[in-house]
């Protein structure tokens, strides 16, 4: 059990160095979606080539696998969702474990083949893929697909966790990963969590990068769970 933690929180630095080398991860001052000023900014487009695209997928194969769920298949929401869920079951097939993926589409097609799923059949234990969970809108639009399909949401995978709860002037008790397992009885995972991320700033090597942790932990004792 401790070796396993030991690998995941292995893998969890060197995610967050990659997506800092990558600049997919910044720190400065950023506003969110829900209108906060955040000193950091995660955000999952700026994987933009092929070889970062390469690395990412390594990392959701590697958490996924490590994550001892059992899955049929991958699905991807649209739209980043989509290069995800298809970048990490290639990755998966190079590691021996061949998998069907699907995404959606944000608008039902009229023509052709139709409808706003895309790929191969929903079926079996499916493991919904995407960067992060902000409102949980786009996940719970694709647990309702799979179900609809007779399949089962095996587990939500994404790319980091800010552990962050929702609400404005008044702030929900739990997180938006929290809220959504809840409700769904869904588990996600994440590949690196904030608390990785402010792990990886303690031991940061780099002066200006250092500086940054109290900005993070100040934002976390405001927001965080």
């Amino acid at each position: 059990m401790g070796s396993e933690a030991g690998a995941e929180a292995d893998l969890a630095q060197r995610f967050v160095a990659f997506a800092v080398s990558a600049g997919v991860l910044r720190f400065g001052e950023f506003r969110t979606k829900a209108g906060r000023l955040s000193p950091y900014f995660f955000n999952s487009a700026l994987f933009d080539d092929g070889a970062k695209l390469m690395r990412l997928a390594e990392f959701y194969a590697g958490r996924l696998l490590a994550s001892g769920v059992g899955f049929d298949m991958l699905f991807g929401p649209a739209y980043k969702g989509i290069t995800l869920a298809a970048a990490t079951a290639v990755e998966l097939a190079r590691r021996g474990r061949n998998v069907p993926f699907a995404h959606n589409r944000k608008e039902a097609k009229a023509h052709g083949e139709g409808g706003t799923l895309v790929g191969a059949p929903l079926a079996g234990r499916v493991v919904i893929i995407d960067d992060v969970i902000t409102d949980g809108a786009s996940k719970r639009e694709s647990v309702k697909l799979i179900r609809a399909a007779g399949a089962k949401p095996a587990a939500v995978l994404i790319a980091l966790d800010r552990m962050e709860r929702g609400g404005d002037e008044r702030l929900s008790a739990c997180s938006a990963v929290e809220d959504f397992t809840r409700e769904h009885a869904v588990p996600v995972f994440a590949i690196a969590t904030l608390s990785d991320l402010l792990q990886y700033l303690d031991s940061a090597a780099d002066p200006a990068l250092a500086a940054h942790r109290h900005a993070v932990i100040a934002y976390r004792q405001r927001y965080g769970v």
